[in-house]
């Protein structure tokens, strides 16, 4: 797959196992939620090259009855301060707070939290990259003809065990990842 990056200026980043640490029992609370060793930066580095960084992220624990809406925006909050305090911006965020159960159009591989953004955000989705660890990340970027990459970080080394034909572009961190885009 070739990847046409140098024309797109949207990047669209799954949260959970790509920005920060991930969980099998859910981030519930802003203490919980610990970045990734160089995804603050990643994240600063796209901003300062002068793309726009978006975040789609399902948060069923929400819908689950884990944590809050209020320990949700809690966590966002930590993470929009400390890309902020590294110089850098994520522009918008959308999160799907239902349970798989729900059946909702948001919840990713469906395209709704991608679209929402667009919609929001006059984002191109052909030209926007998706970077995320999960096969659904990768599907609801497929879904909308954005570019899709994946990241072993996170859920993405089991992703990329269970999917060996998987052909898109992969990188072992988001950094890593960052770093291909801005070469």
């Amino acid at each position: 797959m070739r990847l046409n990056h140098k024309s797109t200026h949207d990047i669209i980043l799954d949260r959970d196992g790509v920005i920060n640490l991930d969980s099998d029992q859910y981030v519930k609370n802003a203490e919980q939620w610990i970045p990734i060793t160089g995804s603050i930066d990643a994240i600063v580095k796209l901003h300062q090259a002068g793309y726009r960084v978006f975040v789609a992220t399902n948060q069923s624990g929400i819908g689950r009855g884990l944590f809050t809406l209020d320990d949700l925006q809690a966590m966002h909050s930590k993470m929009m301060a400390l890309v902020a305090q590294a110089g850098g911006k994520i522009t918008d965020i959308a999160f799907c707070p239902h349970s798989p159960e729900d059946d909702c159009a948001c919840r990713k591989p469906k395209p709704g939290l991608l679209t929402d953004l667009a919609q929001r955000n006059n984002i191109a989705l052909p030209s926007a990259i998706v970077i995320g660890d999960s096969l659904r990340d990768l599907q609801a970027a497929v879904a909308v003809n954005a570019q899709a990459m994946l990241v072993l970080t996170g859920k993405g080394q089991t992703t990329k065990h269970q999917n060996p034909t998987l052909s898109h572009p992969t990188f072992e961190t988001l950094n890593d990842a960052v770093t291909f885009i801005l070469s």
